[in-house]
């Protein structure tokens, strides 16, 4: 049992912590960044586009999430959060997907919370320490503008993007697993995922 638990440690240790830069002025940069940006607003502009947009993707999430009223909250949740960090929300329910499979409650095994996976220590570092990273609107809020930062970061460059969102910076394992769900699942319109 105690050879197990040193392993475990050993392997935590090792692995990257995920959206936590190395580089403490790029740690500060994104802490300011977040700071700046959480904030509520609606995102759909014409009622119309809300709701092709809803159904359409309401019937994609379905394998994910059975009931449609959940559903529904939840795609616009997403598209609130990724339209406030000029997203396309398509790409942020593809991170979601491979992230935590749509469980608001997915812990990974360096801590990362929510359907985004969120490392909790961000709460502390813009002077928010009582939010809930299980709390969807609150996750997605945190995990869209991380991600926006790290495309602005990487100039709109999505595979190194993601990897530093994913804190993989220079393997494409976890960028291919979002691309693929992007394709499979959530395209509507393309991306630039051109290297």
């Amino acid at each position: 049992m105690q050879a197990l638990i040193t392993a475990l440690i050993y392997l935590s240790l090792a692995l990257p912590v995920l959206a936590q830069p190395a580089d403490e002025a790029e740690r500060e940069e994104l802490r300011s960044f977040l700071e700046a940006t959480i904030s509520d607003a609606d995102s759909f502009e014409d009622r119309y586009d809300a709701e092709v947009w809803l159904v359409d993707m309401s019937a994609r999430l379905e394998r994910f999430i059975e009931d449609p009223k959940h559903r529904l909250e939840l795609l616009q949740d997403i598209h609130s959060a990724a339209s406030r960090a000029d997203l396309p929300p398509e790409l942020v329910l593809s991170v979601i997907e491979v992230e935590s499979h749509f469980d608001r409650f997915a812990i990974s095994r360096v801590g990362a919370q929510g359907m985004m996976q969120v490392m909790p220590f961000w709460k502390d570092e813009i002077g928010r320490p009582d939010d809930n990273l299980t709390v969807n609107k609150t996750n997605f809020a945190y995990g869209c503008r991380i991600l926006q930062f790290y495309l602005q970061r990487e100039n709109g460059h999505l595979h190194r993007a993601l990897a530093r969102y994913n804190g993989s910076v220079g393997r494409r394992v976890y960028s291919d697993k979002v691309y693929r769900a992007w394709r499979d699942r959530w395209r509507t319109k393309p991306l630039n995922w051109k290297d």
